[in-house]
C-alpha cells in the first residue's frame, strides 16, 4: 500500500484512487488475466468488496482512450514490475465498461427504461462512432443516435452492448473488452417486485447476445453478487469461467487479505487495531483465501478506530428478511446456533434460483454465503454435491443478524421499551417480564398465529432472545437433567444470572395459573438447571409461561 492524501471511503475510481488517496495495490489480477483469462470471466463477490473499483482499474489499464496519460497511474505498481510484455497490454483496446448497480426499478417498464438510459450513457463515451467520417453504414450510425437518444425499442435496447462492440470493432479494427459491473442487480429488482421472468428474459438477450459468439469481443469480465445460471442467463455460454466464494481463481483480488490489513494498520500508526479488526470485519473465506470486508476496514480507520457496523446500510437486507419470513422452527434453530457461533451444515449449489428460497432452504443458505453473510469454513463433495459447513464471519454480521431478527419480532413496540422488557428478564423481575410481554403479544400476534400453540410462542420468544447476543448464550429445546428445557440464557460473564424459560398453551384462559405453576415446577422436577451447574452458574431466574391465545400468565422463582 502506497501512502496518499486520504481514505479512500466511497472511491470507486481507480483515478481517483490513484491520485488521491490510500491505495493498496491489486494490479497483479492484471497479470494474471494476461498470462492466461477466458473468453468470458463471472466474478462473484459480496456487495462492497471492490468489485467496481476492480473493473476501473481493469478500464484504465486496457482502454485505448488516453493511453498515456492511464499508464501513469500504474507506475510504480505490481504490475509495471513484471516486465514489459505485462504494460505492453496496457492501452491497447477499445473498452466498454458499464455498470447496473442503479438498475433499481420497481417494474419492468421502469427498468428498460433505466438500462436504455445506462447504455445512452455508455455509447455517448464514443462519440466519434457517429461522426461523417466513422465507418459505421447509415443503417448503423442511426441506430447509435437511437440509443444515444434513449428512444431505442426494448429489442434494440436487447441487442445493444453487442452492437456498441461491433461498432468499436469497425473503427479500431481492434476487438473490444466488456466489463459489466454488478449484473445481477435488475434480477434481484425483478425478484424483489414481482416482474422477476420478464426481466431475466432481458437480460438473457441483452447478455447472451454480448457474450455469446460476438466475433467483436476479445474478452468479458462480469461482476455481480449472485451466480443465475439456472436462470438461463449464463446457459448458452460455454466459454464462461466462474470465480465464485466458493472455487475458481483470483480469490485475494477483492477484498482485503490479512497482510494487506496489516500493512494498512501500521502505515496509519495503528498497528496496535489489528486484533479488533480481525474480530470484527476478517472472517470472510473465497476459494479457501481468507479475507476481510475492505469497506468496514476503511471506514474503521476513517471513523477513528471505532468498531461499529458499516456494512449494513451498504444495501437492503432483503434476504435475511426473507428468510425470516418464511423461517420455520428448524430454520430458527439454525439462526439461532449461528448466532451463537455454532456452525451448520447445508447443501450449496451457487447456480441457484431466487424463487427457490421460498421451498429449498438449500437455496436460501447459499444466498446468505454468496451475498456475505455467512462463510464457509468447510467445502467438501459428497456424491457430486457441495456439502458446506456455514458461519457467520465475524462480530460485523452478527450485529446485522441480531438487529434483522430483533427487528422481525419485536412488532410495534419501540426498540427501547423492547429492551426494558428485555432487560427485565435479566434482572428477575417477573412483574415487569410480564406486562411487557403481555402487551408485545396483543401486538405482534394473530389468530392463525396463535393456534399454531407452542411452536410460535417458542418462535417469537426465541427471535427476542438475539438480543442478549454475544453477552450471553442462548440454547433452545436443549437436554440437561431429565429432560429438554424449552429456552435457556447462559452468562459469558462470572457472576451475572441466567435464565431459564419453559412455556406451555393452557386449555383455557382459566388454567393459565395453574399451566405455569406447572411449567415453573418442572423445571425444578426435571433439573433443567444441571447444565446452568457445570458451566459454574450459580444465580439463574426461572420463568414458567402459560399462553392461551393473546393473553398469558407468568410466574417466577
Amino acid at each position: 500500500m502506497s501512502l496518499r492524501r486520504r481514505i479512500p471511503v466511497g472511491v470507486d475510481d481507480f483515478k481517483q484512487l490513484r491520485e488521491e488517496c490510500y491505495f493498496v495495490d491489486k494490479t497483479r489480477f492484471i497479470k494474471e488475466l494476461v498470462d492466461e483469462r477466458s473468453k468470458v470471466t463471472l466474478i462473484t463477490r459480496p456487495r462492497r468488496f471492490g468489485k467496481t473499483l476492480t473493473m476501473s482499474m481493469l478500464y484504465y489499464f486496457f482502454t485505448n482512450e488516453n493511453a498515456e496519460e492511464n499508464r501513469k497511474l500504474f507506475a510504480d505498481t505490481d504490475i509495471a514490475s513484471g516486465g514489459g510484455r505485462y504494460m505492453s497490454e496496457q492501452g491497447r483496446r477499445p473498452v466498454i465498461f458499464l455498470t447496473l448497480n442503479d438498475a433499481k426499478q420497481m417494474d419492468m417498464g421502469s427498468m428498460v427504461q433505466r438500462i436504455g438510459r445506462i447504455m445512452a450513457r455508455t455509447y455517448r463515451a464514443f462519440p466519434f462512432l457517429a461522426e461523417s467520417e466513422s465507418p459505421l453504414t447509415q443503417a448503423e450510425k442511426e441506430y447509435y443516435e437511437r440509443i444515444n437518444d434513449m428512444k431505442a425499442t426494448r429489442e434494440e435496447l436487447e441487442d445493444s452492448l453487442r452492437a456498441l462492440s461491433s461498432f468499436l470493432y469497425q473503427y479500431y479494427g481492434d476487438k473490444a473488452v466488456i466489463l459489466l459491473d454488478e449484473y445481477d442487480v435488475p434480477v434481484q429488482q425483478g425478484w424483489q417486485y414481482h416482474f422477476h421472468e420478464d426481466v431475466v428474459s432481458f437480460m438473457r438477450n441483452f447478455m447472451g447476445a454480448a457474450f455469446k459468439s460476438n466475433a467483436s469481443l476479445d474478452f468479458g469480465i462480469i461482476t455481480g453478487v449472485l451466480r443465475i445460471a439456472k436462470e438461463t442467463i449464463f446457459s448458452s455460454l460455454n466459454n464462461l469461467e466462474i470465480s465464485s466464494v466458493v472455487q475458481g481463481r483470483f480469490a485475494d483480488i477483492m477484498g482485503f487479505t490479512e497482510d494487506e490489513v496489516c500493512t494498512m494498520a501500521e502505515s496509519l500508526g495503528h498497528a496496535d487495531r489489528v486484533e479488533e479488526i480481525r474480530h470484527w470485519y476478517d472472517g470472510y473465506t473465497f476459494s479457501g483465501q481468507e479475507m476481510y470486508n475492505p469497506w468496514s476496514v476503511i471506514n474503521y480507520f476513517q471513523q477513528g478506530c471505532q468498531p461499529q457496523v458499516f456494512w449494513l446500510n451498504t444495501s437492503g437486507n432483503a434476504i435475511i428478511g426473507e428468510m425470516m419470513e418464511h423461517a420455520d422452527a428448524s430454520d430458527e434453530e439454525k439462526l439461532l446456533s449461528l448466532l451463537n457461533g455454532e456452525p451448520v451444515d447445508a447443501v450449496v449449489d451457487e447456480a441457484v434460483v431466487y424463487s427457490d428460497i421460498y421451498t429449498n432452504k438449500d437455496a436460501l443458505y447459499t444466498m446468505l454465503l454468496t451475498a456475505g453473510y455467512l462463510k464457509a469454513i468447510e467445502n467438501r463433495l459428497d456424491d457430486g454435491e457441495h456439502i458446506c459447513t456455514l458461519a457467520i464471519p465475524n462480530r460485523e454480521i452478527a450485529t446485522v443478524y441480531r438487529k434483522e431478527v430483533v427487528n422481525r419480532y419485536r412488532g410495534r413496540m419501540s426498540r427501547t421499551d423492547l429492551r426494558m422488557v428485555l432487560m427485565s428478564i435479566a434482572n428477575g423481575d417477573g412483574e415487569k417480564f410480564s406486562i411487557g410481554l403481555q402487551k408485545y403479544l396483543e401486538q405482534i400476534a394473530s389468530f392463525h398465529d396463535t393456534a399454531n400453540k407452542e411452536s410460535f410462542y417458542h418462535g417469537f420468544l426465541l427471535g427476542l432472545t438475539a438480543w442478549f447476543l454475544p453477552k450471553y448464550r442462548v440454547k433452545s429445546n436443549r437436554e440437561s437433567g431429565y429432560g429438554r428445557f424449552d429456552l435457556g440464557i447462559f452468562p459469558n460473564e462470572q457472576g451475572q444470572a441466567g435464565v431459564i424459560m419453559e412455556f406451555k398453551v393452557a386449555d383455557s384462559e382459566e388454567s393459565l395459573q395453574e399451566t405455569a405453576e406447572a411449567a415453573l415446577a418442572q423445571i425444578g422436577q426435571m433439573d433443567y438447571l444441571a447444565e446452568f451447574r457445570e458451566q459454574a452458574v450459580d444465580n439463574v431466574w426461572k420463568y414458567g409461561i402459560a399462553f392461551y391465545g393473546k393473553k398469558l400468565r407468568l410466574v417466577c422463582g
